[in-house]
């Protein structure tokens, strides 16, 4: 088992490289901090003098990868390359095109964030598996029937949807909750009610069918059909030995998800008011902040290669078969 994780951690760190080297080229090479500096500058003729100082004040008038002008290591070190691409790796953000420092940032706002996303994550995956499981229990009846029919009509409606209809009946027409906004401490449970319970609801239709697949084919097989005749009874069949095996391939979806609930969720912090990293994504994509997309990126890249890794651990821990390879 171990040889098998260190040969996924191996594969790991090539991965994370070339995300960077892709993120790199993207925004210096394909686009130039000139481009960058006319684009955040909002002015179809602005002047040379403008670009040039707004490149020196963040750090863009360095050249790329080697720096002539500079002493000693500085060559290397003192570039646009090394400043804001190659510390990330050691989770060095730097500074915001605006001045803000992003680890700052990033440790202010993933507390909201984990506060709505974990709730939404344990409470939709308990949720889901057990509709599944209660589907699987009464297949090829009315109740499973209706229950696939429920499922394909809140798949078929945007989440925008409920976060709108949400806010309107919910917290508008009947003053549950407030409509939007984010408070530390136990008043949090005020505002993060509404948006879990509307991110669960939002996954509900696509989890419960994916998981009534899984469950039903753990339902046909062999070891299934000797259970039975060894005279256990269909919910004991149902809970000891189809749930147990049918969550290796719900544990792929289910693990690698985790590492995404840091990023937390761009819509629904948007419309929410959370000041979570999902809302700091979408303000610096419209203020055309280039540092903190790449940042953010950047770590979402390094999150889900995490996941991976996780999802590879879980593998090992429910699927003897996994540890001897």
């Amino acid at each position: 088992m171990i040889a098998y994780l260190i040969r996924r951690l191996l594969w790991a760190l090539p991965t994370l490289i070339g995300v960077n080297l892709l993120l790199f080229a993207l925004f210096f090479v394909v686009s130039s901090p000139d481009d960058m500096a006319r684009a955040h500058l909002g002015a179809k003729r602005v002047t040379q003098e403008a670009i040039e100082k707004w490149k020196a004040d963040r750090g863009y008038d360095k050249p790329l990868f080697w720096n002539s002008a500079a002493d000693g290591s500085a060559k290397f070190t003192d570039t646009i390359f090394v400043t804001k691409s190659a510390r990330m790796f050691v989770l060095d953000f730097g500074k915001s095109d605006e001045g803000r420092d992003i680890n700052r940032e990033l440790k202010t706002r993933m507390g909201p964030s984990l506060a709505l996303a974990l709730p939404v994550f344990l409470l939709g995956l308990f949720v889901a598996i057990s509709f599944a499981l209660m589907l699987a229990f009464f297949r090829a009846t009315w109740i499973d029937f209706s229950g696939v029919v429920l499922c394909v009509v809140l798949m078929s409606i945007s989440g925008l949807f409920y976060i709108i209809g949400g806010q309107y009946i919910v917290a508008r027409l009947w003053s549950l909750v407030p409509i939007s906004g984010f408070q530390s401490g136990l008043d949090s449970v005020r505002f993060l009610a509404l948006p879990v319970v509307v991110g669960v609801i939002a996954g509900l239709g696509a989890n419960v069918r994916w998981y009534r697949a899984i469950f039903l084919e753990e339902i046909g097989k062999d070891y299934v059909r000797t259970a039975r005749a060894k005279g256990l009874s269909e919910s004991a069949v149902l809970f000891r030995h189809v749930l147990k095996n049918g969550m290796i391939p719900i544990l792929t979806g289910a693990v690698v998800v985790i590492p995404s609930l840091f990023l937390g969720s761009l819509l629904s912090e948007s419309f929410f008011g959370i000041p979570g990293l999902g809302s700091y994504t979408i303000q610096a994509i419209l203020a055309q902040d280039f540092a903190i997309v790449r940042a953010m990126v950047f770590i979402g890249a390094l999150l889900y290669i995490l996941g991976l890794i996780l999802t590879d651990i879980s593998y090992t821990l429910v699927d003897p078969r996994v540890r001897l390879q």
